[in-house]
């Protein structure tokens, strides 16, 4: 059996069921296990993000696609030369990977015993059925169930801690800058689990744009910044974009120093397997009392007395967008 992977969290499945050998073909995103940086790349994007704030990002995206265009080039000819048996995407967000629609126009003309898997998951439990329904498709179901079976030991036992806790904190996660997005599909699920509430989040639905008065009135007492597809190291250079706004000092989760920078790109924009580490680093960071508050700084780095912890990571900024954070 051969496979392309055309979206990271796919990719992570993948070897998560030890389907590494069949994997051949991958999208230029799939950096994770290292080990699928050495497949053949089959997608890039069309618009280079290098060098760019987060509103041109943001601004240049919104062109392509009210200009109907695509966002991400397919290599045809790189994928007939694997003849794959499973071409796996997504159709939940268009500008995370390649859409279902885009693919089934690459791969019309290829063998009709290539079969499109497509997953759309907006919670955490559709992930894990979509592990389940790869594993199927693969012929590995038995080790998908096993898998599956661990993560959801997990999450249950997240969920049981998460119960000592006495009160239930205002979280805000902003899974963009500028403009600012309040967190949805899974990420307000991981909130509540890990005994927290997102009230500014759309549970199952979309990410949305939210205006900055709302966060002022709602004053979160636990703010997570995780902009989509970036790092902890990018998330903190771009926080000047949010701590400028009128009212940051007074927020509640800025007074006690319960603001973090997350991996966005690994624990908690790719709907994969690691979005249970991200719920466990989550869980830190709402409750850390039950919890603990160790966080890998690779995960997660908190912000308290308007100081990044981790001076190496804080040196990354500009000199006068250091002075927005002092």
């Amino acid at each position: 059996m051969r496979i392309v992977s055309l979206l990271p969290s796919a990719t992570e499945m993948l070897y998560l069921l030890g389907l590494d050998n069949m994997l051949h073909g991958v999208s230029y995103e799939c950096d994770y296990p290292v080990e699928a940086r050495s497949k053949a790349i089959v997608v890039k994007p069309r618009i280079n993000t290098e060098g760019k704030t987060q509103g041109e990002i943001d601004s240049e995206v919104s062109s392509f696609m009210r200009e109907g265009k695509q966002l991400y080039m397919v290599d045809m000819e790189a994928i007939r030369s694997i003849k794959p048996d499973i071409v796996i995407t997504q159709d939940l967000c268009d500008v995370c990977a390649i859409s279902m629609k885009d693919v089934v126009k690459a791969t019309e003309d290829l063998s009709k015993e290539c079969e499109v898997i497509s997953m759309q998951p907006k919670s955490i439990g559709e992930m894990l059925d979509d592990i389940i329904r790869i594993g199927k498709a693969c012929r590995v179901e038995r080790k998908a169930e096993e898998e599956v079976a661990k993560l959801r030991g997990r999450i249950e036992a997240v969920k049981r801690r998460a119960k000592e806790a006495g009160k239930i904190p205002r979280v805000f996660c902003a899974e963009w800058y500028d403009p600012i997005y309040a967190s949805g599909h899974w990420i307000p699920e991981m909130v509540r689990i890990a005994g927290g509430i997102d009230s500014l989040g759309c549970e199952g639905g979309y990410s949305r744009v939210i205006e900055w008065k709302k966060i002022v009135e709602y004053s979160p007492e636990v703010m997570v910044m995780m902009p989509c597809g970036f790092d902890v190291g990018r998330a903190i250079a771009d926080m000047w974009m949010i701590t400028r706004n009128e009212g940051w000092n007074g927020l509640d989760a800025v007074r006690d120093g319960r603001v973090y920078a997350a991996n966005g790109s690994w624990y908690y924009s790719r709907h994969g397997p690691r979005l249970i580490d991200g719920l466990e680093y989550l869980a830190k960071m709402i409750h850390p009392e039950v919890f603990g508050s160790e966080l890998p700084e690779e995960a997660a780095v908190r912000i308290t007395d308007g100081r990044i912890r981790g001076a190496n990571l804080f040196a990354m900024m500009p000199y006068e967008k250091q002075q927005l954070l002092e």
